[in-house]
């Protein structure tokens, strides 16, 4: 059975890995509590090596799962999954068959799974996807603006950033993703660019990592920087992170291409942002580069060639859109001409999934899904 109570409804958040997943799993979870009656309940999943060749059969299971993940998988089950990401689809789809087909699967992002084996998929244009009847592509991934937190985080950092030169420059640094290889000549590239426009400014630079930054790059980088400058290093055992507190403290923010999940929360502040290039110059074909034949170019490009189409990612499309109508530029190359209005793409999906939600039980019985 599942979990309703009266006129409550219970969801459970799967959480995986990846910090951006979860993040927009958690905005579209607070969204839902703003229309409805929800208990929320956040299920983190840790998962064995092994797990990606158990999407070769696609069958639901929790075989990927650790031992203590799967203690915590049990009824009475939710009405809602939200989930993201390849490694939580089959754990997604065994909640729903262990549920008797009962419980509705949000997905956000891209499926490994054909579309069809959810309720509802929610998508960026970076993917190719179709909209239709359960699948909703909005410009940019979910994010809910918190101010309460960009204040708190201001406030904490202000006194250790206060002796740095205004305007302050933030730099967020993502790290190796698909095609996007953090090289040396990469890491060259941009403290040159951040030179000139930091310098043109007389202002400083602020720069926080994340946890896919190459050490090598980022260090690089710090070494060529010749404007005032303070930075810090993604560790999971650090206590404090600035991450938040450069959002609201910097005049301008620079972000690197590959990460459109820092994009966006770079845009939601309303300030001017400026995409850094890590994409290598094009005078040479890709397969007489050696940073092409890394793990991640490499699968990246073969996932494009022989892949299924919803496997395909593009991130150009995004950037395309941003530039297109001013919302952001690429540094070195002017600034933006607007200014990013509120997004109302997390209100919107919220009403999506609440609609399916209200849909009768009659209607799934009638029509259970492939698993």
């Amino acid at each position: 059975m599942n979990a309703s109570t009266n006129d409550s409804q219970l969801a459970w958040i799967l959480a995986g890995p990846k910090a951006g997943d979860n993040a927009q799993l958690r905005a579209l979870a607070g969204a839902l509590n703003e229309l409805g009656d929800w208990i929320i309940d956040e299920k983190p999943l840790a998962f064995r090596r092994y797990e990606l060749l158990l999407h070769i059969i696609s069958r639901p299971t929790l075989a990927g799962l650790d031992k203590p993940s799967r203690t915590g998988l049990r009824p009475p089950w939710p009405d809602l999954v939200l989930t993201a990401g390849r490694r939580n689809e089959l754990v997604a789809r065994w909640i729903r068959k262990r549920s008797g087909n009962r419980t509705r699967l949000v997905h956000v992002g891209r499926p490994w799974s054909r579309p069809d084996r959810f309720d509802l998929v929610v998508s960026t244009p970076q993917y190719v996807l179709s909209p239709s009847a359960n699948v909703l592509i909005n410009p940019l991934p979910l994010h809910q603006q918190d101010r309460v937190k960009l204040s708190n985080a201001a406030a904490c950092w202000a006194a250790r950033l206060d002796h740095l030169p205004t305007p302050r420059v933030a730099l967020l640094l993502g790290g190796n993703s698909g095609p996007f290889v953090f090289t040396s000549a990469a890491a060259d590239r941009l403290a040159e660019q951040l030179n000139t426009f930091v310098g043109s400014l007389t202002g400083s630079l602020m720069v926080t990592t994340s946890p896919r930054t190459p050490s090598g790059f980022a260090g690089r980088l710090e070494q060529a920087i010749e404007v005032p400058l303070f930075s810090y290093h993604w560790n999971p055992d650090a206590g404090a992170n600035p991450y938040w507190a450069l959002l609201a403290l910097a005049d301008r923010i620079v972000v690197t291409e590959e990460s459109i999940s820092m994009i966006t929360e770079a845009l939601a502040t309303g300030k001017p942002t400026y995409l850094a290039s890590v994409a290598p110059a094009a005078s040479r074909p890709w397969w007489l580069r050696p940073d092409s034949y890394r793990w991640k170019p490499l699968t990246h490009r073969l996932a494009m060639a022989f892949a299924p189409a919803r496997f395909y990612r593009d991130v150009g499309r995004i950037h395309a859109e941003l530039i297109g109508d001013g919302r952001a530029a690429w540094l070195g190359e002017g600034d933006p001409s607007t200014r990013h209005a509120e997004d109302s793409s997390l209100s919107a999906t919220a009403s999506r999934v609440q609609a399916l939600m209200s849909e009768s039980v009659g209607r799934r019985d009638k029509a259970p899904y492939r698993l």
